[in-house]
């Protein structure tokens, strides 16, 4: 009985992120294909976001808070900053001469690891009204085993990002058309978040 309800939780979180978090394979590509930014950085960021994501579900739901999705939605101002910024200097011709080997200090280099957590955030906020009744009916025992397999496909969401832009023949065009698709992406992504979330009617009271 144990072992059929462990499979069944199993099962549950396997379907659970990879239905919410599917397209952040594409965001995970547009970040490695970004010579600023060190797969350190993308892989920490990430799971910094995936757990922010997870915390604030599990604390909503232990105090039975229901975040307003307007709310939720003013991440999305995240993705639209950095995209915006992006294309700010790819149009100074920054991403010529920057030297992806050069790092000039900690904290630039965490700042590319919030940028990272942040749009990860900002993409997954819907989720958290997903993963907040999830975790209120399950008991803690049942949560640690939904953060495990969370961390084990986060994992290979980074693992599957970075295969195929490494890849000889899918990474190519990737990495050749990617620094230009990157910052419309981001900036689409962020304009996406605040129309399905309801903000820009918030904002626009």
């Amino acid at each position: 009985m144990i072992v059929d309800n462990i499979v069944g939780i199993l099962g549950l979180a396997v379907v659970l992120f990879a239905s919410t978090n599917i397209d952040d394979i594409f965001v995970l590509l547009g970040f490695f294909v970004d010579p600023k930014f060190r797969t350190r950085q993308i892989v920490i960021g990430q799971y910094l976001g995936i757990a922010a994501l997870c915390g604030v579900s599990l604390l909503a739901s232990m105090i039975s808070l229901v975040i307003p999705a307007a709310y939720i939605g003013l991440l999305g101002l995240a993705p639209i900053f950095l995209g915006l910024k992006k294309l700010w200097e790819w149009r100074k011709g920054s991403e010529i001469d920057h030297d992806p080997e050069d790092h000039s200090g900690a904290s630039i280099g965490h700042g590319k690891i919030a940028a990272v957590a942040m749009v990860t955030i900002a993409n997954g906020g819907d989720n958290i009204s997903i993963y907040t009744p999830l975790f209120a009916t399950r008991t803690m025992g049942e949560i640690a085993v939904i953060a495990v397999v969370f961390t084990v496909l986060t994992t290979l969401w980074l693992s599957a990002a970075h295969f195929l832009i490494n890849h000889p023949r899918i990474g190519a065009p990737i990495r050749r058309y990617g620094h230009r698709v990157v910052p419309i992406m981001l900036v689409a992504l962020g304009t996406l978040i605040l129309y399905e979330a309801g903000t820009i009617r918030l904002l626009c009271r």
